[in-house]
C-alpha cells in the first residue's frame, strides 16, 4: 500500500497564491463596488421619479409596475457591469448571450407568471377599466381595488376579495359596469288581457319618473313586447347612475311604486292560470258527431255512446232475465 505524502507547504502555498490574486483585484472589486452602488441609486432614484410623475397625472399603479421593471433592469445592468470589471476576462457579450439562454430557461419555468406581468402592463397602458370601476369578470362582480403586476383584485358587494389573474382578465371579456355615469334597468310587467294598453303604459311611465333616482333624461319608456297566454306583457325600462348600490335601490322603488300604482288604478297583474274541461258524458249530444263537443276527435268510427244508453241495455237485459 503506498503512502500519501502530505506536504504542508503546497497547501499554503496555494493559499498564498489565492491571497495574492485576491489583493491584485481588491481595486477592481472596489470599482465593481462603487459602480454597483452608483446604478443602484439610479434605479431608486428613477424609480422614485416614475412614481411621483404617475401619482401626479392619476397613473399610480402604472407608475409602480413600469417604475419597478425599470428599477430591476438597472440594477442588473449595474450587476453585469460589476462582473466585467471584476474579471476582465468576461465580456459583456459573454454576459449577454449568458442572459439570453438564462432567460428562455425562466420563461419556461416561469410563464405563467411571465404572462400575468405582461397582461398586467398591457391593462393598466390601455386602461380598459381604472381603480374604483365596478365590473363583472369570470363569473365575479365587485370594485376594483387594485391592479398589480401579476393579478386584480376586486373587492364583492358582500366585502369579499376576489384576486383575478390579469391573463383572464385581458383574455376573456370584461363588463365595466360604470364606464359610463348612466345604466339602464327594465322589467316586464304582465297586464291583464282585457285591460287597456295605453292606460297601463302611461301608469307605469308617470309613476316611474317620480321615483327616487331614476333619471330625467332620457326619460322613463315602456314597450308592449308579448300577448301572452295569460297576460299581455309590457316592458319597463329606465335609467339610474351606474353604480350598484343606486341601480338596485332604485330598482327595488320602482317595483314597488308601479305595483301599487297599477293596482290603485285597477289594472290587473294576473298569475299564471289554466283552464280544465270535463265532460259528464250525459248530455243528449253525447257521441253525436253532428253536435260535436270540445275534446271528441273528429271522424266517423268509434262514437263514443252516451252512459245512459249504457243503463238503458243493462235494465232491458234485467227485466228480460
Amino acid at each position: 500500500m503506498e503512502e500519501v505524502d502530505a506536504n504542508p507547504g503546497l497547501i499554503f502555498d496555494k493559499i498564498d497564491a489565492w491571497l495574492d490574486g485576491l489583493f491584485k483585484l481588491l481595486p477592481n472589486i472596489g470599482v465593481a463596488l462603487v459602480v454597483f452602488v452608483l446604478f443602484w441609486v439610479i434605479a431608486k432614484g428613477v424609480n422614485a421619479l416614475i412614481l411621483r410623475t404617475s401619482r401626479s397625472r392619476d397613473r399610480a399603479n402604472l407608475g409602480e409596475v413600469a417604475g419597478s421593471l425599470l428599477k430591476w433592469a438597472l440594477i442588473v445592468i449595474g450587476a453585469m457591469l460589476a462582473i466585467t470589471i471584476v474579471a476582465p476576462t468576461i465580456s459583456p457579450g459573454d454576459l449577454i448571450s449568458g442572459l439570453g439562454i438564462g432567460s428562455v430557461a425562466i420563461g419556461f419555468a416561469f410563464k405563467d407568471i411571465l404572462q400575468n406581468l405582461l397582461a398586467g402592463v398591457l391593462i393598466l397602458l390601455r386602461q380598459p377599466f381604472e381603480v374604483g370601476d365596478q365590473i363583472v369578470s369570470g363569473g365575479h362582480e365587485g370594485t376594483v381595488e387594485k391592479i398589480e403586476t401579476r393579478a386584480t383584485l376586486i373587492k364583492t358587494y358582500d366585502g369579499r376579495r376576489v384576486v383575478i389573474p390579469n391573463s383572464d382578465i385581458y383574455t376573456d371579456s370584461v363588463v365595466v359596469n360604470t364606464a359610463f355615469e348612466t345604466r339602464r334597468s327594465q322589467y316586464d310587467i304582465g297586464i291583464g288581457c282585457n285591460d287597456d294598453w295605453q292606460t297601463a303604459r302611461k301608469i307605469m311611465e308617470d309613476t316611474c319618473k317620480g321615483i327616487e333616482g331614476v333619471i330625467a333624461d332620457p326619460g322613463p319608456e315602456t314597450i308592449a313586447i308579448e300577448l301572452g297566454d295569460f297576460a299581455n306583457v309590457v316592458r319597463l325600462r329606465w335609467w339610474t347612475k351606474s353604480d350598484r348600490a343606486s341601480q338596485i335601490h332604485t330598482f327595488g322603488r320602482v317595483l314597488e311604486a308601479v305595483y301599487k300604482a297599477l293596482d290603485k288604478e285597477g289594472i290587473d297583474m294576473p298569475y299564471p292560470t289554466q283552464v280544465h274541461l270535463f265532460h259528464d258524458q250525459t248530455e243528449e249530444t253525447d257521441g253525436d258527431r253532428a253536435k260535436q263537443r270540445e275534446g271528441w276527435p273528429a271522424g266517423q268510427k268509434d262514437i263514443p255512446r252516451p252512459a245512459r244508453e249504457k243503463d238503458r241495455e243493462s235494465q232491458k237485459m234485467e227485466t228480460a232475465s
